[in-house]
């Protein structure tokens, strides 16, 4: 039984788009001609000025159609939507003025129009998506919309699973069953039921089903067969989890290897071009980025040299792409007597070795840690500290965007850290904008993980996004 209430809210997204830029054309010209006194440069009626619009607008909404704004891995991902709306919207009345340009025709009374048109555009859209996923919200919670799903299989993927499809008034997804049971039910997820095979569970629950997910493979391929062609048969849609998790996060490629059908798994999506690209954005981006910052980078260079007298910079050696060791710069912000020492090294110099098992148990993290400055502290608090890295990215040391760069005893301890030094570390990265304080080492490098294998440009933009927002407001913490 397939499941038809994404698409329709897919549709829905089309019309309201289209108003929505309907709307916002027709205000700009309100706002600029119909109630401003100023002279227009062209005296276009309004008529003919909507007319042109209504004319342009299909080809604007098929641009946020190859945008993937029609898309749910889109809409429903609120960030990365809200950049391609921008980028979306700027294009559009690119194409627009393009159009007006190459065919000599004026559409625009007023330059002014273009602006407001190009502003309102993008609020009114954004506004308008705002309200639909808030009335989709509440459509869940009186059981509209929902997507039945049934898991087989009894694996840790099952627990995660059932975590992140509950509740399921916000995600849309409600379980229910699950094929072979789970050892440990979830208490919030204690509605679903549970069956000992495949068979029981679509007598049971068959008619209502949506969709089917196995996270777990039978040794019988009889049996998986069973499972996928029920869901074709019945046009039920079918995921499964490979028994390799690694795949579950690698970048996929299904290619022919000599007429053979394959699936290549690459260490890293950034690759050829991949990396040219990166490593140009961290040029000019990263730059950029130095020139602004180095009257406060002079400024802060000055109180830490007064604080106590000692160095300006603190280095350490770190680990980079293919275990490439280079020297991290950051503004010294520990006492002069403890700069340079490992914790266990400062917290046994002043006398109290009880703070290393505090400080290791809480994610290398402590609250008015003793060995920090003043100074440092605000440094640290506004992450400030890290602005000489700018260095290290023009220098190509590490990038914009990455991993953390790690020291290599931190390093040794991961199992995976040969896939994660498969590119350069990073000033800042999906550990740094996550709530770090909350994140043990091995959720940390998880997250690295994930990075390493789904780069793409288009994400680090958003990371980078994202890290403004931290820094700023500070919803979150460091690393």
């Amino acid at each position: 039984m397939k499941n038809n209430a994404s698409v329709v809210y897919s549709v829905f997204l089309i019309i309201g788009d289209f108003l929505a830029l309907v709307a916002a054309f027709v205000v700009a010209y309100i706002l600029r001609v119909t109630l401003s006194h100023r002279v227009i440069s062209a005296d276009i009626h309004a008529t003919t000025y909507l007319s042109s619009f209504l004319a342009l607008l299909p080809f604007w909404i098929l641009l946020f159609a190859l945008l993937g704004l029609y898309s749910a891995r889109i809409h429903e991902q609120r960030f990365s939507e809200l950049g391609r709306l921008f980028i979306g919207s700027f294009i559009g009345i690119l194409f627009v003025i393009s159009y007006s340009y190459l065919t000599n025709t004026t559409i625009f009374p007023a330059r002014l129009v273009t602006i407001y048109g190009f502003g309102l555009a993008f609020f009114f859209v954004l506004l308008l998506r705002t309200v639909a996923r808030g009335i989709r919200r509440e459509l869940f919670s009186y059981g509209i919309g929902i997507n039945n799903v049934l898991l087989v299989g009894d694996t840790k993927i099952t627990h995660e699973l059932m975590r992140a499809l509950t509740p399921s008034n916000v995600t849309g997804y409600r379980v229910l069953g699950v094929v072979g049971g789970i050892k440990n039910p979830l208490k919030e997820s204690a509605d679903y039921a549970l069956f000992a095979d495949f068979e029981q569970a679509v007598r049971k629950v068959g008619s209502r089903l949506h969709t089917i997910i196995q996270a777990e493979l039978y040794r019988d391929n009889e049996q998986n067969n069973s499972v996928l062609t029920y869901a074709q048969e019945h046009h039920i849609a079918y995921r499964f989890v490979p028994g390799n998790s690694e795949l579950l996060v690698g970048d996929i490629q299904v290619e022919l290897f000599n007429s053979v059908p394959m699936i290549a798994v690459n260490q890293t999506s950034l690759i050829g071009w991949g990396r040219v690209v990166k490593r140009l954005f961290d040029i000019a981006f990263g730059g950029i980025l130095l020139l602004l910052a180095s009257p406060f980078m002079l400024l802060i260079a000055l109180a830490v040299k007064l604080s106590d007298g000692g160095p300006i910079f603190f280095r350490q050696q770190r680990l980079s792409r293919f275990d490439r060791k280079v020297k991290i710069f950051k503004f010294r912000s520990n006492r002069m007597k403890y700069n340079g020492l490992s914790p266990e090294e400062a917290f046994t110099k002043m006398g109290r070795p009880e703070l290393i098992k505090i400080y290791r148990e809480n994610g290398d993290q402590l609250e008015n840690d003793p060995r920090i400055s003043r100074v440092g502290r605000f440094l640290r608090r506004s992450s400030l500290d890290e602005l000489p890295q700018l260095i290290n990215v023009v220098r190509g040391d590490i990038s914009l965007v990455g991993p953390r760069a790690l020291v290599p005893e931190e390093l040794a301890l991961y199992n995976q850290r040969h896939t994660i030094l498969s590119v350069k570390s990073g000033l800042t990265g999906l550990a740094q904008i996550s709530g770090v304080r909350d994140l043990r080492f091995e959720e940390r490098r998880k997250l690295d993980l994930y990075y390493v294998q789904n780069w793409s440009l288009w994400n680090d933009l958003i990371i980078i996004a994202k890290t403004v927002s931290v820094v700023l407001f500070h919803k979150g913490t460091r690393s």
